[in-house]
């Protein structure tokens, strides 16, 4: 099979290596990729907004497969357009992608197909001022308010805070777009990922990631900061009930509306004391999530992927590895504002077999050296019998990295391999295992 892989992050560079463990791959692309996916895969340069590119460069490459990472080409539309030139294509339609384009559209779709979810007020871009104080009012401290649109993880504000609340609120409405605030939700969250094909889904094990930049889920909200699965916290039946009461009401609403959702369908969850309830939907691999999820797959990666391109999913459950992984993002100065960029990077080792730097926002400057590129630079993964030893793992690789300026979190996965972390399902509260 020859696969092509489009993006550029850590997410693409995990991609690229689960599907060379899959023996049914004999060529793999990606574009535009980064330092580190380079070793593994073919680069070509390419606008991956532009959906008639993207289709253009398949073409030319005659590939098997078309693996979309980012959710920038999926809502521009890139599948319908390769479907169109006869290519499998991995991901849903933009008509489909909207369940994340909008959250006011995914919010529609959950009140249609009854999927527990917290309440919410949509804003349109031309309200009046007051009607942000009345919505911020209904529903109270913590206050929720989302940008409806894509905001690359860093378009959402919580906070306790009224004015910082509404600030934002007005900033979001004066850029354009519509807002929404919400109800607060409370109780750790669960990112639970999903391949579909149109009409069924196979669950992956859930993760959890870290939204905020500091330590303590301290400070603004980032594409991410790190991850571990599995969570040895939750119910045993939490993937089943969030199947039974989230993923296959969504994929039947989606289908009644003419837009059946096939590719990754992500399911942000938290688990509170009435159970698990969405907060949002994206339509695309998260990360820093799938670093830990695809290091832990042991089914083949390629075959599953192309199987929901061309709506034949089977019935087969997955192989998933023993043991735990951990991420842990490795940060440039200034992120999640304006990060700064070509600086040295040394320590990257190569990858071992319980091991692997991710790359993410890397380049090779005019002298051939490892610089930074982006705000989120690399994702030190590890795998391990336990969820204390990946995580020492991956913090020894995160120490080892020079990068001037950088900031990684140093907590990520502590609580839950302190046994700290507990989940609801179905009023019933689950100490960890």
């Amino acid at each position: 099979m020859r696969i092509l892989v489009i993006g550029s992050g850590a997410r693409e560079h995990a991609l690229l290596r689960g599907l060379a463990r899959d023996p049914q791959v004999r060529e793999l692309h990606i574009a535009p990729g980064n330092a580190g996916t380079h070793d593994l895969a073919t680069a070509h340069s390419l606008t991956i907004a532009d959906p008639a590119a993207v289709t253009a460069l398949a073409v030319s490459l005659e590939v098997d497969l078309v693996v979309i990472g980012p959710e920038i080409p999926l809502v521009a539309g890139a599948v319908d357009a390769l479907r169109s030139a006869g290519i499998p294509a991995f991901g849903p339609t933009a008509a489909a992608a909207a369940i994340e384009g909008s959250k006011a559209f995914a919010k529609d779709v959950m009140a249609a197909a009854g999927v527990p979810t917290g309440r919410a007020v949509s804003l349109a871009a031309d309200v009046p001022a007051e009607a942000v104080d009345r919505a911020l009012e209904e529903f109270g401290a913590p206050y929720v308010v989302k940008d409806d649109g894509l905001a690359a993880g860093k378009g959402v504000v919580v906070t306790i805070d009224r004015a910082v609340a509404a600030a934002h609120a007005h900033d979001v409405l004066a850029a354009g777009h519509p807002a929404l605030v919400e109800e607060y939700l409370a109780g750790p969250e669960v990112s639970l990922f999903a391949v579909c094909d149109g009409s069924r889904c196979v669950p992956l094990i859930p993760a959890q990631d870290f939204k905020r930049v500091g330590d303590g889920d301290t400070g603004p909200n980032t594409g991410g900061m790190g991850a571990y699965a599995p969570l040895p916290w939750i119910a045993d039946d939490l993937v089943e009930t969030v199947q039974r009461d989230v993923l296959d009401p969504v994929l039947a609403e989606m289908g009644r509306r003419g837009t059946p959702f096939a590719g990754l369908l992500y399911a942000g969850l938290v688990i509170t004391d009435e159970g698990p309830k969405v907060i949002e939907f994206n339509c695309r691999f998260g990360d820093p999530e799938t670093q830990v999820v695809l290091e832990l797959l042991d089914s083949p990666l390629a075959q599953l992927l192309y199987s929901s391109a061309i709506g034949e999913l089977g019935t087969a459950a997955l192989q998933w590895k023993l043991g735990s992984a951990v991420t842990v993002v490795i940060a440039a100065e200034n992120y999640p504002g304006t990060p700064t960029s070509g600086d040295e990077i040394t320590g990257v080792t190569a990858p071992a077999e319980d091991a692997v730097v991710l790359h993410a926002g890397t380049a090779r400057d005019s002298g051939g050296r490892l610089v930074s590129a982006g705000g989120r630079v690399l994702s030190a993964t590890a795998h391990g019998p336990d969820l204390a030893t990946a995580r020492a793992a991956a913090y020894r690789i995160a120490e080892s990295i020079s990068l001037r300026g950088s900031h990684f979190r140093r907590d990520i996965a502590m609580a839950a391999e302190q046994g700290k972390v507990q989940g609801t399902v179905q009023g019933a509260t689950h100490t960890p295992r």
